[in-house]
């Protein structure tokens, strides 16, 4: 009982005291025995007053060994004495498919099966802005084994369904309202980034139904590169984590080759992973869990009016084998395991497909989507799903200088490289996290802050910040574990330690690798690199790069 408040056990002791002397007072012959009342007095005063000593000391959630505290999560008991969790936290800490439908209905989904929790049903509850389901009713309709511990203030819920994938073998977005309208590219080279949009669309679906400009990503990157050149991943990748955009298509629609100044992101990026090529479980994990996978094919078929060799037009299915390179992106919005053979224009090994939107227009297979074989050369081998978006005054403000974001990488020819980057605080605020690019799988990290930097002798004073491990590539966003405060003018420093399994070259430059990247300046920032995190080089003099390392700040 050492957990609960000065203010409970006082309580209680009086409570103790005044139904001990209501049920031993001397009888006078007229009293009438009344029935007892504990279990109303214990739910409506000592369930509250529980809750509250709970609340105020340290309380986890440790999901499969994973561990969620109140401190950092938002996770609270409720006066029933059920640990409340929040909608956002459900999808990796469960690692299922959570959907919230007009602020209304959660839906949750894992292996075959799926739960509604909904506000009607007081199953899903509204507090200060956030939504919550209960820890055990969530544990009860996933198959996990759930067990609450007073001793230390925690919930322990353990996956005990046997299962080794989280979702069906077939899966479709559109039956789950979780997609956008088709786009059509028209004649332009903007597949890409008809790709990356719609991606990401997806991804803050079915709470959120935006539509964000292609014409902006295209036309406001910080690349050399017009609407006819095409493009790739990375280079909406750069755009969105720079802050550059997105905006919404209302503002900047498609098709007039013109993009207004002066347009704010109406969304943060924060978070955007690169799955492995070919790791098609991963790839339906993805979408299972965050939305459409944006990914490149080689197409044979350049309108909705052409015909390929390759395509069944009854059966809307694609499969190319060959040597050619990717030169279309398409998204994927599901899969179908058992999709037949039968159904493509050439003999294949086995069944299976994936499903995915185009941005031909609703004139293009069915209703603008068509099936693409598991066996088909292209399909899965870049893969970049949008993990991490927040509002846009998550941060007050972003210090970088790789607005072309990872166009190349650098080390030691081994896994591990220090790296760190310079900046030079605009007012009083508090360095909150950082973001950085992992190039590979499993990649290890420590970030360190440095106040009132003074040369690279100041990087001795490094304190630690963060640290942990990524399993996919990508871009992430990690916060502090405690605000640095600096000071208007103040030059401070973040320094990042990368280790990534089987890497040479770990860390992620922008240089002016060719036409496309021109654009690139030197002369906004100031980065390091060293294999020790003790004999430090210039990258802009030494190497003439810049390092993707951003900083966020608050006040």
């Amino acid at each position: 009982m050492k957990y609960y408040s000065k203010r409970y056990i006082c309580v209680t002791v009086i409570l103790l005291l005044t139904m001990f002397i209501k049920f031993n007072r001397i009888g006078t012959g007229n009293e009438r025995v009344e029935s007892f009342r504990g279990a109303q007095i214990e739910s409506a005063i000592w369930n509250p007053l529980i809750a509250e000593s709970v609340n105020e000391s340290s309380l986890a959630l440790v999901v499969d060994n994973r561990v969620y505290s109140n401190g950092n999560t938002g996770i609270y008991m409720d006066e029933n004495l059920d640990v409340m969790v929040p909608v956002s936290l459900i999808r990796d800490s469960f690692n299922c498919s959570a959907g919230l439908y007009e602020k209304e209905r959660l839906v949750v989904e894992k292996y075959e099966e799926s739960a509604d929790f909904s506000v009607k049903e007081e199953d899903l509850v509204k507090k200060e802005e956030q939504y919550y389901v209960s820890a055990s009713k969530l544990s009860k309709s996933l198959a996990y084994d759930y067990h609450w511990n007073a001793e230390n203030n925690t919930a322990t819920a353990t996956d005990i369904s046997g299962m080794t994938s989280i979702y069906p073998a077939k899966y479709d977005l559109r039956d789950k309202g979780r997609t956008t309208p088709v786009k059509n590219q028209g004649s332009l080279g903007t597949c890409w980034a008809s790709a990356a949009v719609g991606a990401l669309e997806t991804s803050i679906l079915p709470e959120e139904h935006l539509q964000f400009s292609v014409d902006h990503m295209t036309l406001k990157n910080s690349f050399r590169r017009g609407q006819n050149d095409g493009g790739e991943y990375t280079m909406g990748m750069a755009y969105l984590t720079a802050w550059q955009g997105p905006v919404y298509e209302a503002d900047d629609p498609y098709g007039d080759r013109e993009s207004p100044d002066g347009l704010e992101p109406v969304k943060h990026v924060q978070e955007i992973q690169v799955i492995e090529g070919k790791d098609f479980e991963k790839i339906k994990e993805a979408v299972f869990k965050y939305g459409g996978v944006q990914t490149s094919i080689y197409s044979s078929l350049r309108s909705s009016e052409s015909h390929s060799p390759f395509y069944n037009e009854e059966k809307n299915s694609y499969c190319y084998i060959g040597t050619e390179r990717p030169n279309h992106d398409v998204m994927i919005i599901g899969w179908d395991d058992h999709y037949s053979r039968e159904n493509f224009p050439m003999k294949l090994e086995g069944d299976g497909a994936f499903i995915c939107q185009n941005s031909w227009g609703g004139g293009f297979g069915d209703e603008g989507v068509f099936y693409i074989s598991y066996h088909d050369t292209n399909i899965g081998v870049h893969n970049v799903v949008y993990t991490g978006v927040e509002s846009p005054d998550n941060y007050e403000r972003i210090y970088q200088s790789d607005l072309c974001g990872w166009v190349g990488q650098l080390g030691y020819n081994g896994e591990a490289i220090y790296g760190a980057n310079i900046f030079k605080a605009k007012q009083n605020e508090k360095l909150q996290a950082a973001g950085f690019y992992a190039t590979g799988k499993d990649t290890s990290y420590r970030i360190y802050a440095v106040k009132d930097f003074q040369g690279v002798e100041s990087l001795e004073k490094k304190e630690l910040v963060a640290e942990g491990k990524l399993d996919n590539a990508g871009y992430y966003t990690i916060p502090f574990e405690k605000e640095i405060a600096v000071k208007a003018n103040e030059k401070f420093a973040v320094v990042i330690y990368l280790s990534t399994k089987n890497a040479v070259h770990p860390m992620a430059i922008e240089y002016r690798a060719d036409v496309n990247t021109a654009n690139v300046d030197l002369s906004d920032g100031e980065g390091y690199i060293s294999v020790d995190g003790r004999e430090w080089e210039n990258v802009e003099k030494k190497q003439e790069c810049n390092l993707c390392i951003k900083a966020y700040t608050g006040q």
